[in-house]
């Protein structure tokens, strides 16, 4: 026994360090740019704080909303349906509900099954799914991400090992799309590379091509054989009108594309927290698709293995009744009308206090976010002096923009930037 005592006490010790040492050289991970801005104006304790960097819409009085569509879908699907799994590729009803979202009611490339698309964990999912099947089956490919790029897009196709190159996008001195250089991007990149593209409100900018320039973009990419990759998270969101703000899909399948896309019914409907998307990709015939959309679902498996109901059934309950699509399309223009008021409200503000700088970007760029132009060493006043967040590349969130903070918001801005 005492020998016994003795082993199993200097075993202990050898387990006490071997489960010290596991982990010991794991440093701590940089807070996301993102979700940091939020947990430091929630530990601000100042009754002056605004938060515009929040990616998620508010109501005028600076509360999350949540779309009566959506409550009413809720109630009809309320204790109606068992809780078991769903296929790997998601709910089919919603599946295809997101597709006539995405490629019209009418389009022949459902009629003709020639779409792969599975259900996805919001547009974030669909575009880490779909990097894993650009690895796996174009191992020699790169993908090419515009300047600047929602920050995720970089960490998904870095950890799916996909190699990444840049091309030009945003033009800081006029504040809009650098059309020529991004052109000359595309020419030069190697044929048949890997483009993603933001089909509408481009995060962080604001600022889209207009249609004319979608249609050079897209007769480019079909002299180089590119690949176009929509990501589409604010389609509806940003103009009001999702078959207005879909245009880009549209122009690029009347030019013969095969094209991928992401969906998210994050900000859309406000579904933020059911993780709700869709991953499309447009194949050559129905055969293909078949064979794809077996790969994508395949990769989904070990990921999260199937994706979750109850978000799916509020998507196709809204989407699929047309009473319900007609709330929706009504209470979307309104989200979206609310977020270009209070971009006329923030210039129209600044211009009144006598700014030497133009504003006109604030209106002239759409959706949830303006890049306002403000310097990292400009934010950081806004939050030190006026308790004011947003992002250090001077991404405001017009969500965050009310009648209640748009006065105090435009004097911070005005005092901070009229040295410039």
């Amino acid at each position: 026994m005492a020998l016994r005592r003795i082993i199993l006490g200097q075993v202990g010790r050898v387990g006490e360090r071997s489960v010290s040492s596991w982990w010991r050289n794991v440093q701590p991970a940089a807070k996301d740019p993102i979700l940091g801005v939020t947990e430091a104006f929630l530990a601000d304790p100042s009754p002056d704080k605004v938060n515009v960097g929040v990616g998620a819409y508010r109501d005028d009085n600076g509360k999350p909303v949540v779309l009566e569509c959506v409550r009413e879908a809720e109630r009809r699907i309320a204790g109606n349906l068992n809780m078991e799994y769903l296929p790997m590729g998601g709910s089919a009803k919603m599946v295809e509900e997101t597709l006539r979202l995405a490629y019209g009611e009418n389009s022949d490339l459902i009629k003709d099954k020639r779409i792969a698309a599975i259900q996805s964990l919001s547009g974030t999912g669909a575009c880490r799914i779909f990097a894993e099947f650009q690895r796996r089956f174009c191992p020699d490919s790169q993908i090419y991400i515009p300047v600047p790029t929602w920050a995720n897009h970089h960490n998904v196709w870095r950890d799916a090992h996909v190699p990444q190159r840049t091309f030009h996008y945003y033009h800081p001195e006029s504040r809009g799309l650098d059309f020529a250089s991004m052109m000359d991007d595309i020419k030069s990149a190697p044929n048949g590379s890997f483009f993603l593209l933001h089909a509408c409100a481009h995060n962080p900018t604001g600022v889209d091509p207009s249609e004319e320039q979608w249609r050079e973009i897209s007769y480019q990419f079909k002299v180089k054989g590119h690949f176009p990759f929509f990501d589409m998270a604010y389609q509806g969101f940003a103009s009001g009108d999702p078959e207005r703000d879909a245009k880009s899909i549209r122009i690029f399948l009347e030019d013969g594309h095969l094209i991928g896309c992401a969906q998210s019914f994050a900000k859309n409907m406000g579904l933020y927290g059911q993780r709700v998307g869709c991953l499309s990709v447009v194949c050559g015939d129905e055969k293909e698709a078949v064979a794809v959309k077996s790969q994508l679902q395949q990769l989904a498996r070990p990921m999260y293995s199937n994706p979750p109901t109850h978000g799916a059934l509020i998507v196709s309950t809204v989407l699929g009744d047309p009473n319900l699509k007609k709330l929706w399309l009504k209470e979307v223009k309104g989200m979206a009308d609310r977020i270009i008021g209070a971009r006329i409200a923030l210039r129209q503000n600044l211009e009144k206090l006598g700014s030497s700088l133009s504003w006109k970007h604030i209106t002239n760029q759409i959706g949830m976010f303006c890049y306002s132009g403000l310097t990292p060493e400009q934010v950081d006043r806004l939050t030190n002096e006026f308790h004011i967040y947003m992002t250090r590349n001077g991404r405001i969130s017009m969500a965050g923009v009310t009648t209640g903070n748009v006065g105090y918001l435009a004097n911070a801005i005005h005092e901070v930037s009229k040295s410039a």
